[in-house]
């Protein structure tokens, strides 16, 4: 089975939360998966920002990156976490590789213009040749969520929306987020186990989900659209349940569902 994973930034901020979700990838390799693994890095982005002395704005959970914020998205995202993940895959005993969206231009991107919110892009392709080629050399592609744009320009791209490109550009057979949260909560707060798609329209206009969670079920029903069977939202500190994903029944989480 091919399988995308991503990790959220709050959960790559807590050291034991990464390890515990490093230790399941060797064994979802050895049980035959092919495994993506997609990072943010929101929160590690927002305290370094504010150690320099930059203001930090989101519109509807996507961030405002003006070109010094960008590069410091660079350096975070791209280097920092993305380094420090493929490390902990690594002691776990699964080799891994690196990358952002720009590497071998793999993810290209374009400006997002409504609303403009500086250089944060929007995905128009993905190359899956080079994911392809990482699987059959034995590695596990670990990527950061910075894509190139045909300006030549990084541009910080939503880490949900990025999973799900992935996810569609190789077929995979389920997408799995790992968040901060239980799951999607409805308005009595209780989260919500099986999430029609045709609800989430009724759900944002109602506001009962707001701020990040909203490009992550826009991700969610992009994903289900375009080809992907399974897609989970799941809380980080489960991640002792990935290796039985396919397998087993799974009672945490939300499991968002075509029509």
């Amino acid at each position: 089975m091919k399988l995308v994973i991503k990790i959220g930034g709050a959960a790559l901020d807590n050291k034991e939360l990464v390890r515990a979700f490093a230790n399941t990838i060797p064994s979802l390799c050895r049980e035959g998966h092919k495994l993506v693994i997609v990072h943010g890095g929101g929160v590690a982005l927002t305290r370094v920002l504010k150690q320099l002395g930059c203001e930090t704005e989101f519109v509807n959970g996507l961030r405002v990156t003006d070109s010094q914020t960008r590069d410091v998205a660079v350096m975070v995202l791209a280097g920092q976490l993305n380094k420090q993940l493929v490390a902990a895959i690594g002691e776990a005993g699964q080799p891994a590789i690196g990358i952002c969206g720009g590497d071998l231009r793999m993810v290209l991107a374009t400006r997002k213009k409504q609303p403009d919110l500086g250089y944060v892009g929007e995905i128009c392709a993905v190359d899956a040749r080079w994911i392809q080629r990482l699987w059959d050399s034995g590695a596990v592609p670990v990527v950061s969520s910075m894509a190139l744009g045909f300006d030549g320009e990084y541009y910080n791209v939503n880490a949900d929306q990025m999973a799900s490109a992935c996810a569609i550009a190789c077929g995979a057979d389920a997408l799995v987020y790992l968040t901060d949260v239980a799951g999607v909560k409805g308005a009595d707060g209780a989260v919500i186990r099986w999430l029609d798609v045709n609800a989430i329209t009724v759900m944002v206009a109602e506001a009962t989900v707001t701020g990040g969670m909203l490009p992550k079920l826009q991700a969610c029903t992009s994903a289900l659209k375009q080809g992907v069977t399974r897609v989970r939202i799941l809380p980080a500190t489960r991640a002792e349940v990935l290796p039985g994903f396919f397998t087993q029944p799974i009672d945490c989480g939300t499991e968002v569902v075509a029509s």
